[in-house]
């Protein structure tokens, strides 16, 4: 026995009553838990930044970052002197030089200043 409804033999309410405070402590942190790993998630690998043309190609100078990355060609269409918001995959290319892959134009922010666009 022991396993009743409350009224029946063997069931014994807990002596304080049931605290709800740790339940809404399990329910605030759960939910700021999925809300910071929506923001992790939700900005991962992206960039946003200026185009611009050099002797190996396109690159784009991460704003928030300050880091250059050498863009890959042909994966989405941007130009040199455009100021974008791009998604796709950072890694390592010859040499340890940061490289992105573009796979999406999140945002076209406009033109870079023409200082930039050189």
């Amino acid at each position: 026995m022991g396993t009743g409804t409350p009224g029946t033999p063997g069931y014994v309410a807990p002596k304080n009553g049931y605290g709800s405070g740790k339940a809404i402590g399990i329910g605030v942190g759960a939910a700021a838990g999925v809300g910071v790993l929506f923001l992790a998630l939700h900005h991962h690998g992206g960039v946003t930044g200026c185009v611009r043309q050099t002797d190996d190609g396109l690159r784009l100078v991460d704003e928030k970052k300050n880091k250059s990355y050498t863009l890959e060609a042909g994966s989405v269409d941007v130009k040199p002197g455009d100021h974008v918001q791009l998604k796709g995959k950072k890694s390592s290319g010859n040499g340890g030089a940061e490289m992105f892959e573009p796979t999406k134009v999140v945002k076209n922010l406009g033109s870079c200043s023409a200082e930039a666009a050189h």
